[in-house]
């Protein structure tokens, strides 16, 4: 949900590659709060009528072979866009990761096809950490990672503010939901999308979204070892977990989420793990499932058994801190499904990383000078 390097169970042989042709400096600069945006009109729509480009990097990534390509290939594809965890280098906030990141995404994933930003809103933890002190309790405000932020909280809106400008100038619209996590809102639009007959894609590194994933809803994700963005898909969840993706929410929900400070069930019956967790979902099929069962017959061995009888409450605590929630107050508008207009990408972030590379050297003259 919220952004720092996710802890991850993927590893690279888990994904499509897609070839890299790009390079880019990289700027590390503090990022900044949120411009409010009380309504839910984006910042910029695009109202292109460009002609679809075909994307070479989808043909290449499936094979034309793929089934599943050929399925989906007919339906119209929206991306949704995680912004917040491109910002991160690692764990430090950085301009030239999310120009590097975007870079990338305008060039080889999405190109032009309709892509909707989405952005955390402002107290957008509450409700969860309402249920569940400890969720996300690990994470400093991102104001606080920089040594100057309370000098200059100017700088800090500036660098946020540029961000949004890229977009803008991109024809990507932004949507912020005051009190709404980004993983909210995106769930909330995908449902939406899907309601119109469209497939989506998810962009973002936030393992969040495998519980959205079907044969419509694919993710698409920064792979630093790879330096690329390579496509995840239900084919290849079942082949990593073994079971469906509808049983992913149930999974994380008894083994706990350590980045994001949930406590498995194995932190009070350490007896009880993965192997146990995927026994009996792949019986049971959900959560609440499996306690209902519990509640009247025996599912598995004793110890298993006595902990799902004991700790339903807590489970149940886990699905409603874990669960995306679907029913924000966000309507997608039809503007924001046209083809994206991409005849400026390559100037905008040209133009940024340049602005970027010559703030660093001036900053670097203005030290030395002073040293001097």
């Amino acid at each position: 949900m919220e952004i720092q390097k996710a802890r991850s169970t993927m590893t690279p042989r888990h994904f499509h590659s897609i070839p890299n042709y790009t390079d880019h400096l990289v700027l590390v600069c503090p990022q900044h709060t949120l411009i409010q945006q009380r309504n839910l009109r984006p910042l910029f729509c695009s109202h292109s009528v460009q002609p679809v480009v075909q994307d070479p990097v989808m043909q290449e990534s499936f094979g034309k072979e793929s089934h599943y390509y050929k399925n989906t290939g007919r339906k119209k594809r929206v991306f949704l866009l995680d912004v917040n965890p491109i910002c991160y280098k690692g764990n430090v906030p950085s301009l030239q990761s999310f120009a590097h990141w975007i870079s990338l995404f305008f060039s080889q994933v999405s190109l032009t096809d309709p892509v909707i930003a989405v952005i955390d809103g402002e107290r957008g933890n509450e409700y969860r950490r309402q249920l569940l002190p400890s969720y996300k309790a690990k994470r400093r405000k991102y104001w606080h990672q920089f040594p100057d932020a309370g000098k200059s909280r100017s700088t800090f809106e500036k660098s946020h503010r540029l961000i949004l400008d890229i977009l803008q100038n991109c024809n990507v619209p932004v949507v912020k939901i005051e009190s709404h996590e980004a993983d909210d809102v995106i769930a909330t639009l995908v449902e939406q999308v899907l309601q119109r007959g469209h497939r989506v894609v998810v962009a973002s590194p936030d393992k969040d979204f495998k519980q959205l994933i079907s044969d419509d809803v694919q993710i698409v994700m920064p792979v630093p070892e790879f330096n690329r963005w390579s496509f995840y898909t239900l084919k290849h969840y079942v082949a990593q977990y073994n079971c469906d993706p509808m049983s992913d929410l149930s999974l994380r929900c008894l083994l706990g989420d350590e980045v994001d400070g949930v406590p498995g069930i194995q932190h009070v019956v350490p007896g009880f793990g993965r192997k146990t967790a995927l026994k009996l979902l792949k019986k049971h099929g959900t959560l609440e499932n499996l306690l209902n069962t519990a509640a009247v017959r025996s599912v598995g061995r004793q110890y298993a058994q006595d902990a799902l009888i004991k700790y339903a409450d807590y489970l149940r605590r886990n699905y409603e801190v874990l669960s995306l929630k679907r029913d924000v107050s966000v309507h997608i508008e039809e503007q924001w499904l046209n083809e994206r207009d991409a005849r400026n990408d390559s100037l905008v972030l040209s133009n940024f990383i340049t602005s970027m590379k010559d703030s660093r050297n001036l900053n670097f003259q203005c030290r030395h000078h002073s040293n001097g």
